[in-house]
């Protein structure tokens, strides 16, 4: 009883500037002073019930025309000459290219962080990629499958995700029939996506397998199909229990093992609380998300509402990935912009190239995000902003003939490595389609302006702004706020949140 009661209690806490900036940090992307501000003053409960309750099921952002485009047929296929294969091969891979800078164009724009957090977050669980799915339009419908349930049932998505077509080429589930199982999909459904190692054996991958023949593709339209005469529909073992499974049936045996609630709720502690789990702290949550049928939004509030989730030991220990630290930034600062492309191009410079994770693990994240490389990139594409300091523009372009060359495909500025020059090259010419960075008005807010020197109450309200802990290299004493600005932004703690 004294438990719930400290539980209670804790979730009344009301949250000042700093504890919203790190909720809203940590379960979305960096926060404007505007949305920064309808935080400030609830409860953790009630921050937590607002956050889960803006969240979406659909992109905000129009997809690209193409991506109802059927696949060509084999008889289409059969009948190009080389020069048309290689032009069709080029255009597979700049839709490839669209497709991330309208992904990095809905993350700026969604009133819904956590809802893309969670898309990117099931993107690297139930990996699949540009390396084994050549068709980007196969990769962009999976990708609105897994917005579609970024935060429902996460029963619901392993069914969806199993039968998805990106995920049958991936995992080379189409090839898997009766007399011939391939067991990819098998191992990695209980070693990946539910159980964990250590939790199954090989006869449960291949017996397993059996029950996964007859999902197939259409060699036309590369949709899912059942195909009856390909199903080993014989008996089979798996984990204990045995039966004429279906592939579905083995799918639910996996979801009602303790294990896969304790797997997921591990892995989403590690995305949004510490990279050290503490299992007595997961335990209870996962129970709850085992009798809630697997409701994600359950997990969830579990774990932000956790003592864990607001300690301060347990602040300023992730590192953002690159599309934390991107995105983030662009938020937080109000970045203009007219084109997402070298946005999208930098992600993948700093190593998280979007819709094509490393292999079938994902991006191993954590400290892995950080190398000389990297961070030396990212310290560039900060110094690039300080340079974009123009009279501000729309901070998230929104008009209609934006919209209308996202949806066409036909995105400006697709020559997009290096990531940031050719953006910035349209600011040093004084052009349309650059970055622009109002530091100005930024600046304002904490009533101090790029020239003038802030006094300590200033300099203090930055550091709070800008980074989760405490700056960890000196700086000078008398720089310009727009100077300490930049100084606070290259401190290594800026790459943590």
């Amino acid at each position: 009883m004294a438990a719930a009661s400290a539980a209670s209690e804790s979730e009344q806490t009301i949250l000042d500037a700093d504890d919203a900036r790190f909720f809203l940090t940590r379960v979305g992307f960096a926060p404007d002073s505007a949305e920064l501000a309808q935080y400030v003053g609830l409860t953790r409960e009630q921050a937590v019930d607002r956050v889960l309750a803006a969240a979406r099921t659909e992109a905000v952002t129009p997809l690209p025309d193409w991506v109802l485009e059927p696949i060509p047929t084999r008889d289409t296929r059969k009948a190009w000459s080389d020069e048309q294969r290689r032009d069709e091969q080029r255009q597979r891979g700049q839709r490839y290219e669209i497709l991330r800078t309208w992904w990095v164009r809905e993350m700026l724009n969604t009133p819904s962080p956590l809802t893309e957090r969670m898309t990117l977050f099931w993107h690297n669980h139930f990996t699949s990629g540009q390396d084994k799915v050549p068709y980007p339009q196969q990769m962009a419908l999976q990708n609105m499958l897994l917005r579609r349930d970024a935060l429902g049932n996460f029963g619901e998505l392993l069914h969806d995700v199993a039968k998805d077509p990106a995920m049958l080429q991936y995992l080379d589930g189409a090839s898997n029939r009766k007399g011939k199982p391939n067991e990819n999909f098998a191992r990695e459904v209980m070693e990946l996506f539910t159980l964990g190692e250590g939790h199954y054996t090989q006869r449960d991958v291949s017996e397993a397998a059996r029950a996964y023949t007859g999902w197939s593709l259409d060699p036309d339209t590369q949709s899912y199909v059942w195909r009856a005469n390909q199903h080993d529909d014989g008996v089979k073992t798996v984990l204990g229990e045995t039966g004429p499974f279906d592939g579905d049936q083995v799918l639910d045996i996996l979801l009602a093992r303790p294990e896969t609630a304790t797997f997921i709720t591990t892995k989403l502690w590690r995305e949004f609380v510490s990279d050290t789990p503490d299992p007595s702290r997961v335990a209870p949550i996962a129970a709850q998300f085992r009798a809630s049928h697997y409701d994600i939004k359950v997990a969830l509030r579990g774990l932000f509402l956790a003592d864990a989730f607001w300690d301060d030991a347990n602040r300023g220990v992730l590192v953002k990935s690159p599309v934390d630290f991107v995105v983030g930034t662009l938020r937080e600062f109000d970045i203009g912009y007219d084109n997402t492309a070298p946005f999208a191009a930098e992600v993948r410079t700093l190593g998280e190239n979007l819709f094509y994770p490393p292999n079938v693990k994902g991006w191993p994240g954590g400290t892995t995000w950080i190398n000389s490389s990297t961070l030396l990139a990212r310290k560039q594409f900060l110094e690039q902003l300080f340079r974009a300091t123009e009279a501000a523009g729309p901070r998230r372009t929104s008009n209609p003939a934006s919209a209308k060359l996202a949806a066409s495909g036909a995105m400006p500025g697709m020559q997009v490595t290096p990531p940031m020059q050719s953006a910035m090259a349209h600011v040093a010419q004084g052009g349309k389609g650059g970055v622009r960075f109002d530091v100005d008005t930024w600046l304002a807010h904490y009533n101090t302006a790029p020239t003038a020197k802030p006094g300590l109450s200033a300099e203090l309200q930055l550091q709070h702004a800008v980074l989760p802990l405490t700056p960890v290299d000196a700086i000078d004493t008398g720089s310009t706020a727009s100077a300490y600005l930049q100084a606070l932004l290259m401190d290594p703690a800026y790459q943590l949140k």
